[in-house]
């Protein structure tokens, strides 16, 4: 679940509070926000538009490499941007597959791989978002960063995770509810609703 993925990339940044502590919090501000932004693909494409499990990762190498050769705010923020962004196109192959009930495993996309042209198949070791284990990974990640960061940072975290938690309670409701209410949505809008909602 999204939650997941932003509190993984800001975990991935928690190097920079021993080695550069001035550009910590920025580094922080953009792994969240690289692991946030895969997903805003979510009726658009969903998992295809905005995931690249190959070419993020081979982005964010260099990038990383440029932020420790030459440390600067822009440097880390591309490093942390990327590699937020890399680690969730990565891990989404170890989600459920894309459907609207992914507990139910009927899918054979999890991600799709642009540069071999297909989809990768879900792999399954969290059965779905919002799956009791998926929680058990948000609060996990939560730990260090809560005790690692303070001030809007920390409120941030903790925010997470009381989405985190809200929506894992309401997970399968919320695929029931979207069941009942997208064939209620006026015909003009079919094109903009995402196979899985139909």
């Amino acid at each position: 679940m999204l939650p997941t993925h932003v509190l993984a990339g800001m975990l991935l940044a928690t190097p920079l509070a021993l080695v550069a502590p001035e550009l910590a919090p920025i580094g922080f501000v953009a792994g969240f926000l690289g692991g946030l932004t895969p997903d805003l693909d979510m009726y658009v494409g969903h998992r295809r538009t905005l995931h690249y499990p190959v070419y993020y990762p081979v982005i964010a190498v260099p990038a990383l490499l440029a932020a420790a050769l030459a440390p600067s705010p822009v440097t880390v923020v591309a490093a942390f941007f990327l590699l937020g962004a890399a680690f969730h196109s990565v891990t989404d192959m170890y989600g459920g597959g894309l459907e609207l009930r992914p507990w139910e495993g009927n899918s054979d996309k999890a991600v799709y791989d642009h540069h071999r042209d297909r989809w990768i198949p879900p792999r399954r070791g969290v059965r779905y978002d919002g799956a009791v284990e998926d929680l058990a990974l948000s609060v996990a990640m939560s730990v260090p960063l809560y005790l690692l960061l303070d001030g809007p940072l920390r409120r941030l975290v903790v925010a997470t995770v009381i989405v985190a938690a809200v929506y894992a309670v309401l997970r399968r409701r919320l695929a029931d509810a979207a069941a009942v209410f997208f064939p209620l949505l006026p015909a003009v809008l079919d094109p903009y609703v995402p196979e899985r909602y139909r």
